[in-house]
C-alpha cells in the first residue's frame, strides 16, 4: 500500500471569527451573493491552494474567516466563473496564472484532463503519477468532477481540492482525501475514473 498526503493538512483550517468552528479549506457559501455561492466552487478551492502554498513564499498566514472571505473576494476577481461556470482544467489554470502575474507570484501549473470520450481519457496509471508528483512535493491538487458517476462523495459541475491519495496495491484502485464545504472526505478515484459520463481533470500550482 501506498498513501500520500500533505505534510500539514492543518495548514487548511479556517476558524469561525465568533463561534470558534473549525473549517478546512474555504467554503464558496462564505461568499456574499447568490450567484457567488451557486458558482464559487473554483475560486474557492483556487483561495484555499494558494492559502497553503503561500507558506513556501513566507507570506501573512490567513488569521480567520473574515480574513478567508476577503481573500476569497480577492482571487473571485481574476478565477471568475462564466455561466457554465469553470468548468475545465484548462480555464482555471489560465485564470489562477492571471491572478499570479497580477500578484507578482511565480507559479507553475500541471494539467491533467479527464475528457468526456473515455477511448481519450488517460488511464489510472497516469493519473496516479500525476498525483504522486504532486503530493510528494506537498503540493495540493484541485479536481473537477463534471459527472460523479458511481461515486456519491462527490457533488456533480464541481471543483474540491486533493490533499490525500491511498493505493492499496501496485495499479490497484485509489482512493484520495478531498476537502469540500469546510470538511474533509473520502472518494474512490478509480470508481469515478471508470464511470463519470463527462470526465473533469485535475490542476496544480507550485512555486518556482
Amino acid at each position: 500500500m501506498v498513501k500520500l498526503s500533505l505534510s500539514d493538512i492543518d495548514a487548511f483550517k479556517i476558524a469561525d471569527d465568533e463561534t470558534g468552528e473549525i473549517f478546512y479549506g474555504c467554503d464558496q457559501g462564505w461568499y456574499g451573493s447568490d450567484w457567488q455561492r451557486m458558482s464559487g466552487c473554483g475560486p474557492s478551492v483556487v483561495a484555499g491552494i494558494l492559502m497553503y502554498l503561500r507558506r513556501a513564499v513566507a507570506a501573512p498566514e490567513v488569521k480567520g474567516k473574515k480574513h478567508a472571505v476577503s481573500f476569497m473576494e480577492e482571487v473571485w476577481k481574476y478565477v471568475t466563473p462564466t455561466r457554465r461556470g469553470i468548468h475545465t482544467a484548462e480555464m482555471l489554470r489560465r485564470r489562477v496564472i492571471s491572478y499570479c502575474a497580477a500578484k507578482n507570484l511565480k507559479m507553475a501549473s500541471e494539467v491533467c484532463g479527464i475528457p468526456e470520450e473515455r477511448a481519450l481519457r488517460p488511464r489510472m496509471e497516469r493519473v496516479w503519477a500525476y498525483m504522486t508528483d504532486a503530493l510528494s512535493r506537498d503540493i495540493p491538487i484541485a479536481f473537477l468532477n463534471l459527472h460523479n458517476g458511481e461515486e456519491k462523495n462527490l457533488d456533480e459541475w464541481h471543483w474540491v481540492t486533493v490533499v490525500s491519495a491511498e493505493q492499496t496495491e501496485p495499479n490497484g484502485n485509489v482512493e484520495i482525501g478531498i476537502l469540500d464545504r469546510g470538511r474533509v472526505f473520502a472518494a474512490d478515484l478509480s470508481l469515478w475514473l471508470d464511470t463519470t459520463n463527462y470526465g473533469g481533470g485535475f490542476v496544480y500550482f507550485s512555486v518556482t
